[in-house]
């Protein structure tokens, strides 16, 4: 049986244009491996986007999230909003690739790993990359964000 070739999504042509290597994987249904990461975009008291980074089976802590930013509050886009504002739907958002580059924090465990895997940019879609390359590419930052 031939092997079904899978399209690139916009993420992985941006890190291939920034020459960050990654290693795609598609798979059918929801899934997230131990370095698997969500990504979450929130709205700040002072009317800002920001994007969070947190392992996949965490949840964010929304008080530490935004101490992480600056704000004195954030609280997560409503689902309707969450396309206008970063061009990915619910389940497929990545934080390579937004509609604009938001302040981005990655959770303190993401250095733990030489890789980790965010979303491809569209449900069933992952990339598996380097955590700093990520960092640099974003001009993201790093804080323990997570719920205890």
């Amino acid at each position: 049986m031939a092997k079904h070739k899978e399209e690139k999504t916009n993420v992985m042509r941006i890190l291939d244009r920034e020459k960050i290597p990654y290693t795609a994987r598609f798979y059918e249904e929801t899934q997230g491996p131990a370095r698997g990461f969500k990504t979450l975009a929130a709205r700040g008291a002072s009317g800002g986007i920001c994007v969070f980074e947190v392992p996949a089976a965490e949840n964010l802590d929304l008080k530490k999230a935004a101490r992480a930013v600056g704000e004195k509050s954030v609280e997560l886009l409503r689902v309707a909003e969450i396309n206008a504002v970063t061009g990915y739907i619910r389940g497929g958002c990545s934080p390579v690739g937004m509609k604009k580059r938001y302040p981005t924090v990655f959770h303190r465990t993401a250095l733990d790993y030489e890789t980790i895997f965010i979303s491809g940019g569209r449900i069933g879609a992952q990339v598996e990359v380097s955590p700093q390359a990520l960092l640099d590419l974003l001009g993201a930052s790093v804080a323990d964000i997570t719920a205890e």
